[in-house]
């Protein structure tokens, strides 16, 4: 039988291991957090660039009438992404430059295949390395991060 004070303990430390984690992961996670949870088929005509290496479609609310859980932070969208090895990337379309210092929900676009590019801030976001600028442009905060999972046929968009 766990005593109290063990208790007391152990969610001392679980709790103070998650806050550590939440912060870090806060850190370089700029846009605000929104539900989002979807999954496609790949199977469905509108997401056939998902079954080519470095395809990749928007998904939005209006996307099989998904809502608000597909329309990423404040409406703009999300991007999702074929990867290598069969993995599949989902990012928000709000670029997190012009978010933190121009205040600005400007929507990032897919160009040359493997960038995500701000038509405002002209920020490359690279789609093979976890939405991470591009060295040579001007922001330095990586495109929100979305989780995936897939089984072949289905792929799972979700953060919460």
């Amino acid at each position: 039988m766990v005593t109290g004070s063990k208790l007391e303990y152990f969610l001392f430390v679980i709790l103070t291991t998650y806050s550590l984690s939440a912060c870090e992961r806060r850190e370089n996670d700029v846009i605000p957090d929104v539900y989002v949870d979807f999954t496609m088929n790949l199977n469905d005509i509108e997401f056939v660039n998902l079954t080519t290496l470095f395809g990749s479609v928007y998904v939005n609310a209006n996307t099989n009438n998904w809502g608000l859980k597909a329309a990423g932070y404040e409406g703009n969208g999300i991007i999702v992404f074929a990867g290598p090895n069969d993995e599949f990337y989902a990012y928000d379309r709000t670029c997190p430059h012009d978010y933190v210092v121009n205040k600005l929900l400007i929507k990032v676009s897919v160009v040359d295949i493997i960038y995500a590019e701000c038509p405002q801030c002209k920020t490359r976001y690279a789609l093979t390395n976890l939405g991470t600028p591009v060295t040579d442009t001007i922001g330095r905060y990586p495109l929100k991060n979305y989780r995936t999972s897939s089984d072949g046929l289905y792929v799972r968009v979700w953060n919460y």
